[in-house]
């Protein structure tokens, strides 16, 4: 056998650490196993593969795992020992055919040969096993009900019907059709029910039984539906079998101890088959006494007492010898952990605080093998026993290592060298520190804020790379109970950049007050990590209770004749107004009150404003009415219908005023009623001293009023303080009208709108003139994605049991969600016996107009009738989904939830599927205001065709009892001015509102957060509400934004420390409506000379932009982005907003291709916000005097507008034209100039003008090698548009000797400047006027009339055309005078006032003309100064005439 053996084999097989395997081998004889290592296994197949072993001996599961064939097999006796069951079996005939197969080699033998050896007995019975074939029979009975469970968890079984459905597709079905007999079937049954449909049935009600008795399942035999529980969810999901939660049901309670619980874990199912062997009996009684640190009920007699003796024996590590028991062991210790996991889930689903605590540091302890008294640094294994067992004699606490230096840690374990190491394990042992805020909701309701601050270092050997999780409880000690559970992630980046993360959910309170809940946090990982949190009541007042809903009279409805006006009355389709509406007509239609109308969604609140809108029409014909809406779409959607009703058939003048459409001051002061939105309207209402027109408004209609709580609510609470601030002041009282949602604090807000008695109507939810019916169901899970994922099938069973044919709403919380569930429905109709039974229209119609649609999913969802509708669809798409939804030509429309805010489309069932969105600001999953939920359910129910509404709501299970509370009972509104309270004080200081401390202390007492703050001081963390409390709490308020406005240079306190003067920049911030950081920063970050790509990143640094969504996993796409833009980013902030702007504006001027559609949507935000930013950014400059920064901002307002670099080719900004098409007005210059002003090589658009010389002919003669004739007009349409201005300049002054003050014109021809006629002689240290007249040169080229907006088709909004007129010089780079001029229709004159030098001499200035929509055509002259003595006549003169000019304007 020698000969078998060669050199570098044996060196290899002499290397290994297995001594049998040493021996045997120069033998040729091999072995293989499980026992032996990886790598020697994996030596023993290549040699015996090779050739080099003639003998290979092993066990059989080589047969099914390696492909080794020999040409002799032997099977050496036939009983295997099992450890499921704990004895020898036989070896079963699939494994014998198996091993047989090995046998014979394709390449090298004619034939195999088999031996197998058994006891006599056996023999016959694998012989006729080998020489007939047997049937393979299903084993599926035995764990059927298991089976049923995981179906009805996940939600594709719901009742008995579908349950024998789902029997019909397994194999034991196509077994007991075949062989009745053998499941016990007998042949009549089989006759009569051919289909076994009977027997089925009877399988699954029996299942279903067992299921429902042990609580797994909600079974209801009457109607045959299966309900799925928490216990059973937790039995699928960590496959636990059903015999097991039974013993868990039996003996499971929440004061068992450590012992208890291993000793019901022992008793599972799962553990039947282990059997306690004679000979293993010592053996365990060794581990008993050596190994066991809890007392092992059952002893080493019985199989449950050997499996918690081993189960302790794994986690103390203790060593076992004989060999049965070594397979035990791992069986045992894969099977634990999941049991005791589950039985965790259990005790957290039953809120019972101890027992989860004791559970999961049992599950932890399983997992790390280190009973819970062990070290914790236990858990690094790169530190030495020695080490860790002196640790444990002198028993210190981690605390106590944080807090010694590493030559004391050294020191104190006589091992100089280790402190390092252990200190650096110290460390990175997870820690949190947690802060909690409470905020009382009402008097049941608190509402916690927790900040979780990481208090570790990361490291990814220790950590892995993605996150730690933690398990967070709230726990009251005294009723032994949790509250409110959750699992958080604490990702990497939060950790290494030490950033807290806020944790917010509500919890109950009960009266009296218990004296403190404590909330725990307690790693999911890592043993003895863990924090606790108390939260005390002691100083805790709860807000006061309210007042009684307005009860709704039993009137009769009152007629539409009321209004006593025919044109009125023509405006609505029905007869009779609604009770609601009969109710509050008087107060609105004849009374000039205030109005605070609080009434359910759906019952035509739109009408009601407008009966307060036509009494100004009746009463004061020449006032404004202003009807603010929060949303843009809400002001569409007024607009559209005002429009046609008002202004077309009364005559009224309807306008506009959002973000998107600015109109001039004409058309607002022509007005009538202008529908705007909150920001807007706080903007323009700031200067309200000098606009005639915010004077004249008569009454202020505010919707949604409800909203003062949300993001956006402090705009609201300014405006109506404004208002009131201004009536107070003008004596001239202006009506306030609120609507909104059923409120539960309405007499808080109706003080503060200054409502007595009459006027407020606060109905409750309950009046609706549709009722609703509310369905709340909670869903389990930790993580959202799948979550949302087992949500569908509820939401397709809810169609069709709610509303099989009538219109259904679905709501979710993001654009991926519409797609993700519309696909999920799709595969469920797919189903049906009429997978379009959604479509109501024909289906070759539904063709059409799906070949007219964009969107891709779109088109295949429209085709089963089911729409989507987010922000990222295209206008026209939209439109189309709106319209087929309206007119019920689809029954199901998927959208996120702004549509509930946007537009009016009433549905017969709501579905909210999910309350949580990701918030990108924060990067995680948080709540929507409880307001956005009740607008969504309010969209139930259609008052012309439904006599009922239906509300699904799905909500994350742990929030369940929260919505249940408050989708019957209203929410109280809060203020949130606080947070923005600085930016509002700014702007009041800035129009002159406020002078002094005493003044912003008294602007505070007319907002809502005051009275707010009176009724519920604890939400705003006051102590007491005596006054003196209030008082010092209000003028600390005051002091800090004060202060934080003095920071950022708005404003400066006087010595006095009383009076407030603002500042410049104070000004700016307030008049582009900008924060103060943001002003701040441009103050901190503008220099003199910021090259372009700085001016950039000043831009986004803007906190403007750190509102914008960065949505999940868009960091990544983020960086994929970054790398294919030119400038460079921070590689550390691809999660940041403000990098996102950055890479959203990069691509915009590069043109290139976004990685979604959801970036579109988020540059077109982006681009919104941007050229506000700059102009401030350019006041800024201009502010300072800097005049290359000035210049260059200019330049960035271009780039914006038209979408391109500064360094393109200014010829790129024409339509369809791209780098590549260059060479075509190179090419035109060397031809050779065909006529026209300018020949030579074309590098610009004004050359280009030039050449073309308003010929469209020789503009396409030039372009049409590459362009079609469509693109060609489409490019010269904006080519011939394109303004091109002549300059002519003058001085206005007075000079010496002239009697009075004259106007001197400027040559601006380079005419030789030696002579002594181009240098304009003016007086040292005086000021001059430089008059500045443009003049429109191809008005004659221009196509639409009257028309002042500019051609920017990369920007998303109209922008109207401007100039940015600069003087400054040169030498100096000083900037001496900005002014921004409109569009110049024909001619404009501008004056620039200067002063002139102090020292006489020559100097150059330089005006420059800059478009603020357009690269390319700026143009500068230089103005040649000869400043000749100063002239105190002439000086005279000018002061003199300056005060008469002051004078007159007075």
């Amino acid at each position: 056998m020698e000969r078998f053996c060669c050199g570098p084999s044996v060196a290899q097989v002499q290397r290994s650490r297995n001594k049998q395997l040493r021996e045997m081998f120069p033998e040729g004889f091999g072995i293989h196993h499980a026992g032996m290592l990886r790598p020697d296994r994996t030596l023993m197949e290549n040699m015996f593969s090779r050739g080099y072993l003639k003998v290979l001996v092993c066990t059989a599961t080589l047969a099914w795992g390696v492909n080794l064939p020999a040409h002799a097999v032997i099977i050496k006796g036939t009983q295997i020992y099992d450890a499921k069951r704990g004895t020898l079996v036989d070896l079963g005939i699939l494994d014998v055919m198996q091993i047989f197969g090995r046998a014979g080699r394709p390449q090298f033998d004619k034939y195999g040969e088999g031996t197998i050896i058994t006891t006599h007995d056996k023999l016959s019975h694998y012989l006729t096993l080998l020489t007939q074939q047997n049937p393979i029979e299903s084993q599926f009975l035995q764990s059927l009900a298991d089976n049923l469970n995981a179906e009805v968890a996940l939600g594709t079984v719901t009742n008995i019907e579908e349950a024998v459905k789902w029997l019909s597709y397994t194999y034991l079905y196509v077994r007991m059709r075949a062989n009745p007999l053998a499941y016990g079937i007998n042949y009549k049954a089989c006759q009569m029910d051919p289909g076994l449909e009977m027997y089925r049935k009877e399988l699954v009600v029996e299942s279903g039984r067992k299921l429902d008795k042990a609580r797994m399942i909600r079974f209801e035999e009457r109607t045959g539906y299966f309900h799925s529980t928490d216990l059973g969810r937790t039995a699928s999901h960590f496959y636990i079998k059903y015999n097991t939660i039974e013993t868990f049901n039996e003996m499971f309670s929440s004061q068992k101890t450590e012992a208890d619980i291993l000793s019901i874990v022992s008793k599972a199912e799962e553990f039947e088959q282990v059997k306690v062997r004679d000979e293993e009996m010592e053996e365990l009684e060794r581990l008993l006494t050596d190994c066991c640190e809890l007392p092992a009920a059952g002893g080493v007699e019985n199989g449950y007492g050997k499996i918690n003796i081993l189960l302790q024996t794994y986690i103390g590590r203790g060593e076992v010898d004989s060999f049965s028991l070594i397979s035990d062991l791992s069986y045992v210790a894969q099977n634990a952990a999941r049991i005791v996991r589950a039985l965790f889930e259990i005790a957290l689903r039953k809120r019972w605080p101890a027992m989860t605590y004791r559970l999961l540091n049992l599950c932890k302890v399983i997992d790390k093998r280190l009973w819970g008294w062990a070290h914790p640094l236990r858990q690094f294994s790169t530190l030495p026993h020695t080490v860790l067992g002196r640790l444990e004699d002198r028993n210190i606490s981690v605390d106590k290592l944080k807090d010694m230096s590493k030559d004391e840690i050294g020191h104190m374990l006589h091992h100089v060298n280790i402190g390092p190491k252990v200190k650096q394990a110290v460390h990175q042992i997870p820690c949190i520190l947690m802060e909690a805020s409470i905020q009382p909701i009402t008097r049941t309701v608190l509402r916690v804020r927790l900040t979780v601050t990481p208090d570790f270092r990361w490291n990814d050997q220790v950590h892995g790379s993605v996150g730690e999780p933690w398990w967070l409880w709230v726990e009251d000690p005294v009723n032994d109970h949790i509250y409110h559970s959750e699992y958080f992630l604490l990702q990497k980046k939060q950790v290494v950049s030490g950033e807290p993360q806020q944790v917010v959910f509500t919890i109950p309170i009960f009266e009296p007050m218990p004296s403190q809940y404590y909330i725990r946090a307690v790693s999911d990982r890592w043993l003895g990590s863990e924090a606790v949190c108390v939260i005390n009541f002691q100083h805790l007042i709860l807000p006061e209770r309210h007042p009684p809903h307005t009860e709704l009279l039993d009137l009769q409805p009152l007629p539409v004749t009321a209004l006593g006006n025919r044109e009125y009355e023509s405006l609505y389709r029905f007869t009779h107004f609604n009770p609601i509406q009969t109710q509050i007509f008087h107060t609105l239609y004849h009374t000039d009150t205030n109005v605070l109308l609080g009434a359910p969604t759906g019952s035509g609140k739109t009408i009601a404003a407008e009966l307060a809108i036509f009494r100004v029409f009746n009463k004061y014909p020449t006032s404004k009415v202003v009807y603010i809406a929060p949303l843009k779409a809400l002001v569409r959607e007024r607009i559209e219908d005002w429009k046609i009703r008002i202004e077309e058939k009364l005559g009224r003048k309807v306008v506009e005023l959002t973000g998107d459409v600015t109109p001039d001051m004409r058309q607002i002061a022509k007005a009538d009623l202008i529908v705007t939105t909150p920001e807007k309207w706080d903007g323009v209402s700031r200067s309200w001293q000098n606009r005639s027109y915010v004077q004249k408004v008569a009454i202020l209609i505010i919707d949604e009023i409800h909203l003062l709580g949300e993001d956006r609510g402090p705009v609201l609470e300014v405006i109506v303080s404004r208002t009131n601030f201004i009536s107070s002041h003008t004596s001239k009282a202006v009506r306030v009208v609120g609507l909104s949602t059923a409120l539960a604090n309405a007499r808080d807000l109706a003080d503060w709108l200054g409502i007595g008695q009459v006027g407020l109507f606060n109905f409750r939810p309950s009046v609706r003139p549709v009722p609703l019916e509310v369905h709340i169901q909670g869903f389990p899970g930790q993580h959202y994605c799948p979550r949302m994922a087992s949500m569908n099938k509820p939401v397709f069973q809810a169609i069709r049991s709610h509303s099989p044919a009538k219109p259904v709403l679905i709501f979710v919380s993001s654009r991926r969600q519409t797609r993700l569930t519309a696909l999920d429905l799709m595969a469920f109709l797919a189903t049906e016996d009429d997978p379009k039974q959604w479509l109501h229209q024909d289906e070759r119609e539904m063709t059409d107009i799906i070949a007219t649609v964009r969107e891709s999913n779109l088109k295949l969802t429209l085709a089963f009738g089911i729409g989507l509708h987010h922000a990222g669809l295209h206008e026209r798409d939209r439109r189309t989904v709106e319209e087929l939804f309206v007119n019920c030509k689809i029954q199901v429309l998927i959208a996120t939830s702004t549509l509930a805010w946007g537009v009016n489309f009433p549905a017969h069932l709501v579905i909210v599927k999910g309350t949580e969105y990701y918030d990108g600001k924060t990067h995680r999953y948080v709540d929507y205001p409880i307001t956005d939920v009740l607008q969504m359910m309010g969209r139930a129910g259609r008052p012309q065709f439904d006599d009922q509404g239906k509300a699904v709501i799905l909500v994350h299970d742990i929030k369940k009892d929260f919505y249940k509370k408050f989708l019957y009972e209203p929410f109280p509104v809060e203020s949130s001015l606080l947070g923005v309270l600085s930016d509002h004080l700014n702007a009041e200081i800035a129009s002159g509102t406020i002078a002094s401390k005493q003044d912003a202390m008294d602007y505070i007492t007319w907002t809502y957060f005051f009275r707010r703050l009176v009724m519920n001081p604890s939400y705003y963390e006051l102590d007491d509400i005596s006054n003196d409390t209030i008082n010092k709490y209000l003028s600390s308020l005051v002091e800090r934004s004060l202060r934080d406005l003095e920071c950022s240079y708005c404003i400066e306190i006087q010595e006095d420390e009383r009076t407030i003067e603002p500042l410049t920049y104070g000004r700016i911030g307030s008049y582009y409506y900008l924060r103060h950081q943001t002003v701040r920063m441009f103050k901190e970050r503008l220099r003199a000379e910021l090259p372009l790509a700085e001016l950039l990143s000043v831009l986004t640094e803007a906190e403007e932009y750190a509102e914008l969504p960065v949505r999940h996993n868009e960091d990544q796409l983020n960086s994929e982005l970054a790398q294919r833009l030119p400038l460079q980013v921070s590689p550390h902030s691809f999660d940041s907003a403000h990098t996102k702007t950055h890479l959203l504006l990069q691509a915009h001027f590069s043109r290139a291709t976004l990685p979604c559609s959801d970036y579109a949507t988020d540059t077109k935000t982006v681009l919104d916000n941007a050229i506000r930013i700059c102009q401030a950014m350019l006041d800024v400059v201009a502010n300072e005097g800097w005049l290359v920064a000035a210049l260059s901002i200019c330049n960035l307002v271009q780039m914006t507008v038209q979408g391109r670099w500064l360094h393109d080719s200014s010829l790129l900004t024409l339509p369809h034209i791209e780098q590549q098409h260059l060479y075509l007005f190179r090419r035109w210059g060397s031809k050779g100039g065909r006529g026209g002003a300018y020949d030579g090589s074309i590098e610009s658009l004004p050359e280009l003008m030039a050449a073309c010389d308003g010929r469209e002919g020789t503009f396409a003669a030039m372009v049409r090698d590459e362009l079609s004739p469509n693109q060609v007009s489409q490019a010269w349409c904006f080519l011939a548009q394109l303004p091109v201005l002549e300059v002519s300049v003058s001085v206005r002054g007075w000079w010496e000797g002239a009697g009075e003050q004259n106007e001197r014109p400027v040559s601006l021809a380079a005419s030789s400047l030696r002579e002594g006629s181009s240098w304009l002689p003016l007086h040292a240290d005086q000021e001059y006027v430089l008059q500045v007249t443009l003049r429109r040169v191809n008005a004659g080229h221009q196509r639409r009339k009257q028309d002042s907006k500019a051609q920017a088709p990369r920007f998303p909004k109209p922008k109207d055309e401007g100039w940015f007129l600069v003087l400054g010089e040169v030498d100096r780079r000083e900037l001496l005078a900005v002014k921004r001029v409109g569009y110049v229709r024909n001619n404009t004159s501008v004056s620039l006032a200067f002063y002139t030098p102090e020292k006489p001499g020559k100097c150059v200035y330089t005006v420059y003309l800059m478009s603020d929509s357009y690269l390319g055509l700026d143009q500068q002259y230089d103005l040649h100064l000869n400043i000749t003595a100063a002239s105190l006549q002439a000086k005279v003169n000018t002061d003199v005439s300056e005060s008469a000019a002051n004078m007159t304007l007075e």
